[in-house]
């Protein structure tokens, strides 16, 4: 985990709050396996249109608990979540950082300052059945890298200037340091056991439409499956066919996820054409044979499993810039 934390103009530091705090971009490579646990803060030294502090627990892109303001409690998403560990800190520690490191107070802070802070566990299963875990805690700073925790040597690492005296102070912190250790292995453990219990099965559909006279587009399309790791080939007598092109890994609104994958082949085809799919939910690979038929325009129902989702993502993005423009305008 490292570079989380860009160098941003002071305008932006709204956008870039908001945005990390909802969202975490990750795109997995298909031939491995990858699932985390993140922990997500956001805390304002200056909040007149936004909460100062917001925070969220993401596991594998689904966000399973938030802070909840208001009550001042952590609230679980939905209720069939198996309950992750509790953050190594609470609201108010977090809250007086940002405090000690501007000089500011609930009532004398008149500039704008940005705490986050991200935490949490990955795993990464291979292709040759090597698994590597990861674990992290890093902090930053209006914008800038500004320090991270070493669970090795229990010590704290200062990525900015500013942050020596933070470090200092943390190294000292030795009960604290080995409650983050211990938050680790809870963290690895929760991963496990979420990935045993929350799993589903994809919906395969193989169509095929008109591209020319000579040429059809065999389409291969995924959806409903959790977690979001998955592996689909178009074969030809059981042989991975070349040129395929792939829409990526793309979440739908029920929090699961869809794949699409296309080849162009020659109109009078011959042989036997499927869809391989492989999947953590099955027990084992899936195929599913293309019936031989086509149409001269692409099913509209099928088309909507793609463009649906994609389109509100893009709306709400755009809702959500236009608010942060106004408010800091």
């Amino acid at each position: 985990m490292t570079n989380m934390f860009h160098t941003i103009s002071f305008k932006n530091i709204f956008f870039i709050a908001l945005v990390w705090i909802i969202s975490h971009s990750c795109q997995s490579d298909p031939h491995q396996e990858k699932h985390f646990l993140h922990y997500k803060f956001t805390v304002l030294t200056k909040a007149d249109t936004f909460p100062e502090f917001s925070a969220e627990v993401v596991a594998d892109d689904r966000q399973i608990k938030h802070f909840s303001n208001e009550e001042r409690v952590w609230i679980l998403s939905e209720d069939d979540w198996t309950e992750p560990p509790d953050p190594p800190d609470p609201r108010k520690w977090i809250l007086h950082q940002i405090r000690t490191l501007t000089n500011c107070t609930n009532s004398q802070c008149s500039e704008l300052h940005v705490l986050q802070r991200i935490i949490g566990c990955e795993l990464e299963k291979l292709p040759d059945g090597t698994v590597n875990l990861t674990v992290f805690d890093e902090y930053g700073f209006d914008g800038e890298d500004f320090i991270s925790f070493n669970s090795d040597t229990m010590q704290w690492i200062d990525k900015n200037s500013k942050a020596k005296e933070t470090k200092e102070k943390w190294d000292l912190q030795t009960g604290r340091n080995q409650f983050i250790k211990y938050f680790f292995k809870n963290c690895m453990n929760w991963i496990s056991t979420f990935n045993n219990t929350k799993q589903s099965s994809p919906d395969v559909h193989v169509f095929a439409r008109k591209y020319d006279e000579y040429s059809l587009v065999l389409t291969c399309l995924a959806t409903g499956f959790y977690p979001r790791d998955v592996q689909m080939n178009i074969r030809r007598n059981k042989y991975n066919l070349k040129h395929q092109t792939s829409s990526g890994i793309r979440p739908n609104d029920d929090e699961t996820f869809q794949m699409r994958i296309s080849v162009k082949i020659d109109r009078n085809h011959e042989g036997s054409y499927d869809c391989l799919l492989i999947h953590s939910s099955l027990t084992e690979p899936a195929s599913v044979k293309w019936a031989g038929n086509y149409t001269d325009i692409e099913p509209e129902s099928l088309w909507t499993f793609i463009v649906a989702p994609a389109a509100l993502l893009i709306l709400g993005l755009v809702q959500v810039i236009a608010v942060i423009i106004c408010c800091i305008s």
